[in-house]
């Protein structure tokens, strides 16, 4: 498959993501705010273009970038993609953003003769930087199809939902059960922390019941070694899901324990740990029950 791929967004998920497409044969052209991310992939094999440049060049290009704001930009803004776009061109946006931008964005793309998907990803750095993402998709069967072979070189889980926005709506579900889980592990965690039993080994003792999952082994580790090292950063997880409140809230659906996640997001933002991991949420009960949660 010798499509020529442009790659905008080398954060925390692109650049292990960019990586993984160089090192699966493809022709890559990367641009990132960040002139360090860009030297690593052009280093490894990478060239350097500008969005623009990309309209032009490429068959295929990637947006993974922060927000809903940074997508529109790159691909409606006045140096985007539209603006020299060849009819043909496949966007893929693995960013995780509201449903009705995505949708909005998709439709504009299509007065151009431009194909979109929606295709977040689900697995944080650790899956991106060994490619083995969940990728949910939205969009034309036809188009997924055809690019199929590329979400393959960064995802193990590739799986078409359904029509424009649904993929970036399956992922806000995704988001709902990673960090809701992530705070029931915490207010669980604090529990047995505050009671003084060993928490590494109660860990051991119910990771194999009910209530072990993938989040569980992902992340108490990492919160008895007290490591909060970003892999899904707090103020982004704190975007997702007030995407997901927006997108509730438009549609009728009351999410009360949601909700109340957003303000704890908020409280460790206000506490000065937006840049932490979201595992980072158990500090948030740590200090209503003025406890550590660490190794014995």
């Amino acid at each position: 498959m010798n499509k020529h791929i442009g790659f905008i967004g080398l954060g925390i998920m692109g650049k292990p993501m960019a990586l993984n497409l160089l090192k699966a044969g493809f022709n890559l052209t990367v641009n990132d705010l960040n002139k360090e991310s860009v030297n690593t992939l052009v280093e490894a094999g990478a060239k350097e273009g500008t969005s623009a440049e990309m309209g032009t060049e490429c068959d295929v290009v990637i947006t993974m970038l922060p927000a809903s704001q940074h997508v529109k930009q790159v691909v409606l803004g006045e140096n985007g993609l539209l603006t020299t776009a060849k009819k043909g061109l496949i966007i893929i946006d693995m960013s995780s953003i509201s449903p009705v931008v995505s949708v909005e964005i998709a439709d504009e793309a299509a007065t151009y003769g431009v194909e979109m998907l929606d295709a977040p990803v689900s697995g944080g750095e650790v899956k991106a930087i060994d490619g083995t993402l969940a990728i949910m998709v939205g969009g034309k069967e036809t188009v997924f199809d055809s690019v199929k072979p590329i979400l393959d070189a960064v995802g193990a889980e590739v799986t078409l939902v359904g029509k424009n926005g649904s993929g970036v709506t399956a992922k806000l579900a995704n988001q709902i059960i990673v960090n809701l889980n992530i705070a029931a592990m915490s207010e669980a965690l604090v529990l047995a922390a505050k009671a003084g039993i060993d928490v590494e080994k109660m860990y051991q003792a119910i990771r194999g019941g009910l209530a072990g999952s993938a989040v569980l082994d992902a992340k108490v580790p990492l919160i008895l070694d007290r490591n909060f090292v970003a892999g899904g950063r707090i103020d982004i997880n704190l975007k997702d899901m007030t995407n997901v409140m927006e997108t509730a809230h438009d549609i009728g659906v009351p999410l009360p324990l949601s909700s109340q996640l957003v303000e704890i997001f908020h409280a460790l933002k206000v506490d000065g740990k937006a840049a932490d991991d979201h595992g980072g949420i158990v500090q948030y009960y740590e200090k209503l029950a003025n406890v550590e949660v660490r190794k014995v």
